[in-house]
């Protein structure tokens, strides 16, 4: 981005175009995936208590959430779960289901279910009915949003974000390009910039970056930081205080 972007003027993202991140989502992280060894598969990441195979194995579970009624049973499923794992959060619940129902996979076959189960997700992400849509879902840390988030967004930056981890992990470059992944960020900074409400001027380094701007409450707070670390601050992985505090959805 050569100017300074009025974050207020970012286009909010379409179906259509939801889905067609998604499927390039995936491609990357299957590929990513698909070049680990066996070391790589168990190294662990940010994600406490997650080694790479794990990470990849919640993944898998999400995207065969391709129907309301999968989707259902997840959820049921992952209530059943809190007592056993000692958690009141939902989420939490779902991905310990999801993870150890998924524990005789080898890394093989995580990738190659992964692959056939990418574009179902998406497609039925894509074509939930609008009553469904408008419905109010509980997000950890966030609060409530409308279940459109969940499908058009949310499924898809914790998958990229998931392969920012991965890479992390491994040691890995990250696959980033200014067309999907600055698309991507511009529509973090949107949503953050929604969150907030603050005045700002914000330098994002690095190819997936930019410069934005947003109108809003108090003094203008000028923010630089990296794309990429951004991301992982409002994703709650780096502790940090002021606009930088109010956390996005992954």
């Amino acid at each position: 981005m050569l100017s300074s972007v009025d974050v207020h003027s970012i286009p909010a993202l379409g179906r259509d175009e939801a889905a067609s991140m998604g499927l390039v989502e995936y491609q990357r992280l299957t590929s990513l995936l698909a070049s680990l060894d066996d070391v790589q598969w168990s190294a662990e990441t940010e994600c406490v208590g997650w080694d790479v195979r794990a990470m990849a194995c919640h993944i898998l579970g999400a995207a065969e959430f391709d129907s309301l009624s999968t989707l259902l049973r997840g959820a049921i499923r992952g209530r059943l779960a809190l007592r056993r794992i000692g958690s009141s959060d939902l989420v939490d619940g779902i991905n310990e289901v999801q993870i150890r129902d998924r524990a005789g996979l080898s890394t093989v076959q995580i990738v190659e279910q992964l692959v056939a189960a990418a574009p179902r997700a998406v497609s039925f992400r894509r074509n939930v009915p609008w009553v469904v849509r408008r419905l109010p879902i509980g997000v950890p840390m966030i609060g409530k949003v409308a279940a459109s988030e969940l499908f058009d967004s949310i499924f898809s930056r914790d998958v990229w974000m998931h392969r920012l981890d991965t890479c992390r992990a491994t040691s890995t470059p990250m696959q980033l390009d200014d067309v999907h992944d600055g698309r991507l960020v511009a529509l973090l900074v949107r949503e953050w910039a929604g969150r907030h409400g603050r005045s700002f001027t914000l330098h994002l380094t690095g190819i997936a970056g930019g410069d934005f701007t947003g109108q809003g409450l108090g003094d203008c707070v000028e923010l630089a930081l990296d794309a990429v670390e951004f991301a992982r601050v409002v994703s709650g992985r780096v502790k940090e205080e002021g606009l930088l505090a109010t956390m996005v959805a992954f």
